[in-house]
């Protein structure tokens, strides 16, 4: 996978899953994906598309971003991470704090950014 193809996918993730979190959100959500990706040795459509892994990509009819201002600065945020040092200490999970999943039990706790608890294995 190029770049570019990358840098889209990571981009997509972001506006989909954080776009009205903090920049230091997005950027951890984008970590964790690059995480995964660099943890399964994948590439991040492939994190990304996985089945069950990220719900904006089975509970929405279309992947199309509708607020282009919002994407445009979700693609800054995924640049800043592809080309920036992990802060999350390896965070590969995260869930929105107001909802309990029970795979979180079996997680280490490494932070709280923005509106999402992050998590490593």
């Amino acid at each position: 996978m190029s770049f570019l193809e990358g840098l889209l996918w990571l981009t997509l993730n972001i506006y989909h899953e954080a776009r009205s979190e903090p920049q230091i959100g997005q950027l951890a959500v984008a970590h964790v994906t690059l995480n995964r990706a660099t943890e399964n040795k994948q590439t991040v459509e492939q994190v990304v598309m996985a089945p069950h892994q990220f719900s904006w990509t089975f509970l929405q009819d279309s992947y199309m971003p509708t607020e282009p201002e919002v994407f445009a600065d979700c693609m800054k945020t995924a640049m800043k991470a592809m080309t920036s040092k992990d802060f999350t200490r390896g965070a590969t999970f995260y869930h929105r704090q107001d909802v309990r999943p029970r795979w979180a039990a079996d997680k280490t706790y490494v932070a709280k950014y923005g509106e999402h608890l992050f998590y490593r294995n």
